[in-house]
C-alpha cells in the first residue's frame, strides 16, 4: 500500500486484507470494511498514540462516547464525530503511510 486511494480499493475489491499489511492498515481496513471486532481485535495491540487514535474512532463507530472520549484524550486529539468519520480515518491511513 502506498496510497490512500491504494488502501481503498482493496477495501473496495477484496474480500480479506492484503497480505503484508501493517497492524495500523489492517485496523483501518477493517474499519472501512465494516469489520468493527476485526478492527478492533487489531487497534488494541497497537501502542502509542496512533493506536489510541484507532481505538477512539472505533468505539465513537460502536457509539460509545464516554470510552471514545478516553481514548481521544490518550491520543492527544480532540474528541471526533460521525459526521467526520471519513475525514479521520483518512487522516488516520495517512499518518500510517507515511
Amino acid at each position: 500500500m502506498n496510497t490512500v486511494e491504494d488502501l481503498l480499493k482493496s477495501v473496495a475489491d477484496d474480500a480479506e486484507p492484503p497480505e503484508g499489511l501493517s497492524p495500523e492498515l489492517q485496523a483501518l481496513w477493517y474499519t472501512k470494511k465494516g469489520k468493527w471486532e476485526e478492527a478492533h481485535n487489531v487497534a488494541q495491540d497497537i501502542p502509542g498514540k496512533w493506536g489510541s487514535w484507532m481505538h477512539a474512532q472505533l468505539h465513537l463507530i460502536e457509539g460509545d462516547v464516554g470510552n471514545a472520549s478516553y481514548w481521544y484524550h490518550r491520543a492527544g486529539k480532540p474528541v471526533g464525530s460521525l459526521e467526520r468519520l471519513d475525514e479521520e480515518w483518512r487522516a488516520l491511513a495517512e499518518e500510517a503511510l507515511g
